[in-house]
């Protein structure tokens, strides 16, 4: 095997498939990024789990496939300078490096033995582009559950129907939801590891270009330009989520979205130290008092609202709070209060793109 390709271009494809390559592993080959020349230079990481494939545009001198480090070998593409790059590989399994007046040799590993993703045909797929993808994952991976005695609420869930995609996740203290319309009319309904959609979130663009999500059995795959990515599915019924969310309120409130994450998170100051400190909400009819206080200190902060409701007093864990406002883009927000002691919900004043449900907690004298 032998390629010539440009240093960032092999440096991306490297970036991109390590998502999927464990640092420590059982097997040495794990560790490792397959690459094979042929038509491309393919390269692919897999830890069973969550693969990650790659073609790059490379001059292939000669056709071929190895397996090296990935972290020794992508190490050494970040530190060469901005030029072409040439890997041979000579004597069984030496890969030699060369790049301008630098050179390197290291030992690689018979790609015969490497555990290559499966070759599925696509049983049902849909289109959307990779920025609105983006956006649903950003505005739910936070509320992804982390208790394994729950396994598939450390999942995200990803339903299709009806013209729609919807990625909703939940912890036990908040829920975020979040969809997007589609073209085409297709049906099902995944649940994918928490820490495959963070993955995916970091290798996908803030881009109009397409990407076509793929279901086949317990595999779910994401694909787009010169990349394919593949994940495992949860076994198990995720929550009804749906059921969750509250119908009748007894405030609704409308604030404006970056003063209140401002306030928030200088009345989370106090409380930081300690989560056991909510932070609290004092509403009104056309103001509302955020403050907190601990051991340390207090404080407190008056914010303009429009209220439609009755007064309440309820406090929150900032964290929940903040996990959500900071996803989102809106000017203003609407938040509507079952009572003092049961959810909020957090929705947009004039579009219903992302729903987020938050627990308060016990204050006293409430």
């Amino acid at each position: 095997m032998k390629v010539i390709i440009l240093k960032q271009n092999l440096l991306d494809a490297i970036n991109i498939v390590q998502k999927a390559i464990l640092a420590k592993a059982t097997l040495p080959i794990l560790e490792g990024v397959y690459m094979e020349a042929g038509e491309k230079l393919k390269l692919v990481g897999n830890n069973f789990d969550l693969s990650v494939e790659y073609h790059a545009e490379a001059d292939i001198r000669e056709k071929g496939s190895i397996v090296v480090n990935s972290r020794i070998f992508g190490d050494i593409i970040r530190k060469l300078p901005d030029a072409p790059v040439s890997i041979e590989v000579f004597d069984g399994n030496k890969v030699k490096i060369e790049c301008l007046n630098s050179y390197f040799e290291i030992n690689g590993m018979e790609s015969d033995s490497y555990p290559l993703p499966p070759v599925v045909e696509k049983e049902i797929s849909f289109t959307i582009s990779q920025g609105a993808l983006k956006e649903l994952i950003r505005q739910t991976i936070f509320a992804v559950g982390t208790d394994e005695n729950r396994k598939i609420m450390t999942g995200c869930l990803i339903e299709v129907e009806n013209g729609e995609i919807r990625i909703a996740a939940l912890d036990g203290f908040r829920m975020a939801v979040s969809n997007s319309i589609i073209k085409e009319d297709v049906s099902f309904k995944v649940v994918v590891p928490g820490k495959n959609m963070n993955e995916i979130l970091r290798i996908l663009e803030t881009s109009d270009d397409p990407v076509t999500v793929a279901l086949s059995g317990n595999l779910i795959s994401f694909i787009f330009e010169e990349c394919r990515i593949s994940s495992n599915v949860l076994d198990g019924e995720f929550m009804n989520y749906r059921s969750y969310i509250p119908s009748q309120f007894e405030t609704v409130i409308t604030i404006n979205t970056r003063e209140f994450t401002e306030s928030i998170e200088r009345a989370s100051l106090i409380t930081s130290e300690d989560k056991r400190y909510p932070v609290k909400f004092n509403i009104n009819d056309d103001e509302m008092i955020i403050s907190s206080a601990a051991d340390i200190g207090m404080s407190k902060e008056q914010l303009k609202i429009e209220n439609s409701g009755l007064p309440m007093m309820i406090g929150f864990n900032p964290r929940y709070f903040l996990d959500a406002l900071k996803v989102i883009s809106d000017e203003k927000i609407k938040i509507s209060f079952t009572s003092s002691i049961g959810p909020c919900i957090v929705t947009a004043v004039d579009h219903d793109r992302y729903l987020y449900l938050i627990l308060p907690v016990r204050i006293k004298n409430n």
